[in-house]
Parts: structure tokens; sequence; C-alpha cells
């Protein structure tokens, strides 16, 4: 290559590299706080909507730093951020939402209900654009909403200053606070008395989440707290039984008409409690010993606090709320309407086997790449293949190995899928 055009495609690849160096630099368009943006999504099967329902401000920025416009899960939902003036895409984050669970059942076939839904964002300096885009199973935007936001509005709503901050502790300090992840541990169901006993559950739910790989050996990647956020009644509401409590942030049983699942309509309340406090996730400690729990990606991970499966339970939920996975069990008699068969899943550790070259298939041997079936009688955790069921589906969606974290509670760790695709989530935002 001749000196001269070597030395102009040189320049052209700093130009390059500059620009992107710039877009990943987050001084350039945020400043060290909070944009939180509250949504209302409303419809039913037929048709949705999103509306914005009120934009406030909070003290410091507690998500990602890189990748700014980068995600490593698709969810089922995204928001983008675009400069106002260039239309040049700075951030970008992705989700799911208890209304698009909600879509799935016959309920919603019915009169159309509303969700509450909070999406945080770094604050930018100028102007800017933001698109939600919500999507159904086949990955087909469903609802989207395109509003601008002007960051020195006046009307932004500020929140969690000064005396407004609750009392928090620090569980666990990570050895470089801005390339940390941020868990926020919630109480709920707990009296103002009960708030030491609620302390010692959320150090014993922390080591818990410590002891299992990949966050044993990355701990010092994350900054845990304990908020107080004390309740009138102690223990949640649970419809069926006609219990109904006042609580810090209105989780019940029953949701969906489930027994066993442990959520909260209320999102707003809950963020509100937390203002002011360094977090991104958030793990609600549900003061109770019925069994139940929920994990829902990127928006919050429910569980009880006083059954002997805590533990198992809270790592099991945060593996849907912060690393998207799958359920990996079956049942029988389900159809595969959670995943039309000619779609791949989202979530990294289940396949339709639509587009297998980009989950796990290059940790099967070629000449090993063959159906397999199992039971919880075969608790081989190890052994990555192709495994029939999965999903809550029987037939036609696969799971990574015989058995996981993610398919029974017996089993005291995650398969080699699992494990990547956490590491690959906590590199992701703190690397």
């Amino acid at each position: 290559m001749k000196s001269g055009l070597k030395h102009l495609v040189i320049t052209i690849l700093l130009i390059f590299l500059s620009i992107g160096a710039k877009a990943q630099d987050f001084e350039t368009h945020f400043k060290d706080s909070t944009l939180r943006i509250d949504y209302i999504l409303s419809g039913n099967i037929n048709s949705q909507t999103i509306a914005i329902d009120g934009l406030s401000r909070m003290p410091g920025w507690y998500g990602k730093r890189k990748n700014l416009t980068s995600i490593p899960v698709h969810g089922a939902a995204t928001i983008d951020m675009n400069l106002a003036a260039t239309g040049e895409l700075i951030y970008r984050h992705t989700f799911s939402t208890l209304f698009q669970e909600w879509l799935d059942l016959d309920d919603s076939h019915h009169a159309p209900k509303a969700f509450e839904c909070v999406e945080l964002l770094p604050m930018p300096r100028d102007s800017v654009i933001i698109t939600v885009s919500l999507y159904n199973l086949r990955h087909e935007v469903t609802a989207t909403i395109k509003h601008k936001v002007y960051p020195n509005d006046y009307t932004i709503i500020h929140k969690g200053e000064g005396d407004n901050v609750p009392d928090y502790f620090i569980l666990n300090q990570p050895s470089n606070p801005q390339k940390a992840i941020n868990i926020a541990f919630v109480a709920e169901g707990y009296t103002q008395e009960q708030l030491f006993d609620y302390l010692d559950d959320c150090k014993k739910g922390m080591e818990g989440l410590f002891s299992f790989e990949p966050f044993k050996h990355l701990r010092d990647r994350f900054r845990i707290i304990a908020v107080m956020t004390p309740s009138q009644d102690s223990g949640p509401s649970i419809p069926s039984e006609g219990v109904w409590h006042k609580t810090a942030i209105g989780s019940s049983f029953d949701t969906f008409g489930m027994a066993r699942y442990l959520t909260t309509l209320r999102i707003k309340q809950m963020h509100d409690a937390l203002a002011g406090t360094p977090y991104e996730h958030i793990i609600v400690m549900v003061n109770t010993d019925r069994y139940g729990g929920g994990g829902i990606y990127n928006t919050l991970n429910l569980l009880m606090t006083k059954h002997k499966l805590f533990i198992e339970v809270l790592v099991h939920e945060f593996g849907h709320s912060f690393a998207g996975l799958a359920d990996e069990y079956a049942y029988e008699g389900e159809e595969p309407n959670d995943y039309p068969l000619d779609v791949e899943p989202w979530a990294p550790n289940i396949t339709t086997l639509v587009d297998f070259d980009t989950k796990w298939r290059n940790l099967i041997p070629s000449d090993k790449l063959y159906i397999s079936t199992s039971d919880d009688k075969n608790l081989d955790t190890s052994t990555v293949g192709l495994y029939e069921g999965a999903g809550c589906v029987l037939k036609g969606v696969y799971r990574p190995t015989p058995n996981c974290m993610m398919k029974t509670l017996k089993v005291p760790v995650f398969c080699p899928v699992c494990n990547k695709a956490i590491k690959d989530i906590i590199d992701f935002y703190t690397k």
C-alpha cells in the first residue's frame, strides 16, 4: 500500500474510532441524574396504546454508562432516545411488562385494561425524542409512542431529593461504583417493628444469590442496598382468601388468577418508595411464608422470604428479571401459544430451532446434535444439547440441558448456557 493511501486509510479509521468513542461517551450526552418516565399501557388483545403519565427527575444515574445504544437481550419492549436536533440514537434499553403477559391470557379478549409502566433513563443534556415500542410474540410492533422531552422543562417533578430520600443500608459495595450493577432490596409487608427482621432477610438473600455462579466470582461488580420501606400491615394481600393489606408497594398473590403468582400492579408506588436511592434492578422481599414469586425482565422481582425455598426462588426469579431467562419446565396439555414455533424466542436459554445458530449451537459437537428428553429424575446440569420441553410447552420448544435452576429448584446451579447468558449481561454492564 502506498504511503499516501495508507495515511488516508489510517486517518479515516481514526475518524470512525473517534465517532464511535464519542457515541459511547456518557458525559457527551448525559448528566449524572435520572429521567423517570411513567407510562400507562392499555388495551386488549385487539389493540394496545401507550400514554405518558408523568416525568420526574432523580439525583444520580445508576444504569449503564457504556454500550449506550446496544442491548444484550431483546425483551418484549424497547425504549430509544434520539437527539431531537440530529436524530442520532444516544440510548437504548429493553424490558418486559406485566401488561404484555396479560395479553397472552384469555381475559385480554374482553374489556381493555390499563397497567402502569416506569422507565428509568439517563438525563439528557439536550432535547431528545423518546420512542417506546411494544412487541408481540412474533416480534411485531403492536404499540408505539414517540414524544419529545426537554431536559429543562420546569414541569418535570423532582423526586428523591433532600429529606425525601428513604433510609437504606449498603450491603455490598462494588470495586468500581462507575461500573456497577445496582440492586435494591425493597421491604414489602414488613411493619416498622419488623424492619430489623427484613434486614436479616436481605443479608440471607444476598449471600444466597452470591452462592450461585456466575454471581459468586463477580460479586465485586454489584452494589446491593436494602431500602427501609415499612408497611402498615404485615404480609401481602391474598385476594382469593379475602385478605387485603396496606403495604409499601401493594403486592398480592393470585395475579391473573394464578395462586402462586406474587407481584404488584403499583409500579409507580414502588419507584416512589425508591426515589433518591442508588438503584436500577429491584428485588422485592415479601414478608410471607406462602410459596410464590414473579420476575419480569428489567422491571422487578418479587418473592416470599419466610418459605424454606426463599433463596432458590430469589435466584430463579432474578434469572428472569436480570438476564431475561425463560422458564425451562413444561406442562402437560399446554399449547405453544407462548412461543410460536415458527419464530425464535428472544430468551437466550430456549429455542424453537428457527434460528438456533444464535443460541447455544456452537456448544454442541456436530455428531451429538440430536433431540433428547429427560425428566426431574435426571439432575444433569452440564450435558449441553437439545432437550424438548421448555417455556411451559412440551413439544417444539427446547432447553439446553436436562436440568437447570430455570427448570427446577432441586438443582442449585445454572446450566452452562444460562450461566454464560448471565455472565454476558454482567460483562455488558460492567466491563
